[in-house]
């Protein structure tokens, strides 16, 4: 029995998704794509649980438009001022690029804040995610430590004595302050070493820690997966009897199974609802 022979279509089809295949025959790397992005997630999630890809985004918003502002940046401090004017007004959208830059990394410390604040308040943190809670913690860092020596790289004066400010918050710190002092400086006062120091650790350090960090803890929250706040359910006859109590209308039978963690909130409910304070007499109440 003959073939049908393959279409014009069908022929460009393979032909470009040849690359497509040969790559994901040799990395898997297609694969992966496919799965971050069509994965399936669970029903009960709610928008808490996009706080850390929001902030996966704005630290990838953050590499790229640096990547486009190193490009015609000079880390001199003759230079360095005129090189953002010259970003700012001359270069095609940079004025655009910058800005992005600039108040992205508020929006990313922001972010990494609402994201550790969720995690600490969904109680993300206990077992078996001690590890993703230790890297958060450092990621944090890192961020803060971004924005710190990003702060001094247009080199005016409010960049320059809001960096003195910080180097002398820095260095009254017991023990290694002095010397974390003078390795920020790049001596005993802020001057050029200082300058090129912080441009190395704002675009090679910093980063590539946090790339690192990064690729550790994405896998393992994938493994791990979302959590829920800690709010015991609360069952339907202790709603009922809470609705009588206060004169209101009792709600909808539902066939929710209680939780068994909450065993003994649900029992101390039971006693403040079957309690009751007996009413005093007029004879007994006394009259001064």
């Amino acid at each position: 029995m003959a073939t049908r022979g393959l279409t014009r279509k069908e022929q460009v089809q393979q032909v470009i998704l040849y690359p497509v295949d040969w790559l994901e025959e040799r990395s898997g790397l297609v694969g992966g794509l496919k799965y971050f992005l069509f994965r399936k997630v669970p029903g009960d999630i709610n928008w808490f649980q996009t706080l850390g890809s929001a902030t996966l985004t704005a630290f990838l918003v953050q590499a790229l438009t640096g990547v486009i502002l190193a490009m015609y940046y000079k880390p001199d401090p003759k230079s360095a001022y005129p090189s953002i004017q010259h970003i700012t007004n001359d270069v095609f959208a940079g004025w655009l690029v910058r800005g992005m830059h600039r108040w992205g990394a508020s929006v990313f410390i922001i972010l990494m804040f609402m994201h550790m604040g969720r995690v600490f308040l969904f109680g993300a943190y206990k077992y078996p995610r001690e590890l993703n809670w230790i890297i958060g913690v450092l990621l944090l860092a890192m961020g803060l430590a971004e924005g710190f020596t990003g702060y001094l790289l247009p080199w005016d004066q409010t960049s320059y004595w809001a960096t003195v400010v910080g180097i002398n918050l820095n260095g009254t710190a017991p023990f290694l302050g002095p010397f974390i002092a003078q390795f920020l400086q790049g001596g005993t006062y802020i001057g050029d070493d200082t300058l090129a120091r912080f441009y190395a650790i704002h675009m090679l350090l910093v980063p590539g820690a946090i790339i690192a960090l990064i690729a550790e803890a994405r896998p393992s929250s994938r493994t791990d997966g979302s959590t829920q706040p800690a709010i015991p359910h609360t069952p339907h006859h202790l709603r009922i009897a809470t609705a009588h109590q206060y004169g209101g209308r009792s709600e909808k039978r539902t066939s929710v199974k209680p939780d068994p963690s909450s065993i003994s909130v649900i029992c101390d409910r039971v006693k403040r609802c079957s309690s009751r304070v007996p009413k005093r007499s007029r004879a007994s109440v006394r009259i001064t």
